[in-house]
């Protein structure tokens, strides 16, 4: 048994300005907006600053479109340091969101094109922030039976297949993977176990997973088959989001993991 241990990781996901909670299959570029499951009356700052005080770091700020970056700035301005930010970053403003206060900046579409890697590119961001400050986003969904990487906001299918390969090969750039599972994102039913029984057996670096967490079962099912190695965050099913799984049953339950693992 590892003595590894998975962490809860907390979640401020923004859209239009506001801390949302919505259906990552549903994310356009046009036409009608995406299906909402929640929109917080309280601000960014205000999240921030309530994972500070729970001390829960490794938490992620995602920039969902455009209309976000001052909310995202307010964000990382309550807790330098204890979240890390994805959502249109690249070479240019990568150093000005860890100024900004982000651990690690999270990427996917910039290193895609037409849905190919462009190692150029992965090459230019690694130089500018390093390994251990770039956190890859492989968020993905399933096409004939497999799982492919998705991007612009899990709208399109690239070329690359979540496999064994393809995360050895990304791995060498990152301090981590950060994973949506997107056909279960935002939907409450369930995790994806396929998805995460892939990551488990042939992720080379730490992930953490989203999508689909409804339950402390749900939980108990990453922490069995993740190996201490794949680490977790909980969006549309916590309280504080209008979900019925308390934050602090999480909190619990992580910690008594956490126990049990010492032991």
């Amino acid at each position: 048994m590892s003595s590894r241990r998975a962490q809860f990781r907390p979640c401020i996901d923004l859209h239009d300005g506001q801390v949302k909670q919505i259906v990552g299959s549903t994310l356009q570029d046009a036409g009608a907006g995406p299906a909402t499951n929640f929109i917080s009356d309280r601000t960014p700052g205000y999240y921030a600053e309530l994972y500070r005080d729970l001390k829960l770091p490794g938490g992620h700020v995602i920039q969902l479109g455009k209309g976000n970056e001052a909310a995202a700035r307010e964000a990382l301005a309550a807790w330098p340091g204890g979240l890390q930010i994805g959502g249109g970053v690249h070479p240019d403003n990568a150093i000005s969101w860890l100024d900004a206060g982000a651990s690690h900046v999270i990427v996917t579409s910039y290193i895609f094109e037409a849905g190919e890697i462009h190692w150029d590119r992965l090459n230019t961001l690694h130089q500018c922030v390093g390994s251990s400050r770039l956190v890859l986003d492989l968020s993905c969904r399933k096409r004939n039976g497999r799982y492919f990487i998705v991007t612009d906001r899990w709208q399109n299918f690239t070329e690359w297949e979540l496999s064994a390969e393809t995360l050895e090969k990304l791995s060498h750039f990152a301090a981590e993977f950060l994973i949506h599972a997107v056909d279960v994102e935002g939907k409450q039913q369930g995790i994806d176990l396929e998805l995460l029984e892939l990551l488990a057996q042939n992720s080379p670096i730490d992930c953490v997973y989203a999508g689909g967490i409804a339950s402390l079962e749900d939980i108990a099912i990453i922490e069995q088959y993740g190996q201490g190695r794949i680490h977790y965050t909980i969006g549309s099913a916590l309280d504080i989001f209008g979900g019925k799984l308390p934050l602090a049953d999480v909190m619990t339950r992580n910690q008594d993991h956490r126990t049990e693992k010492r032991s």
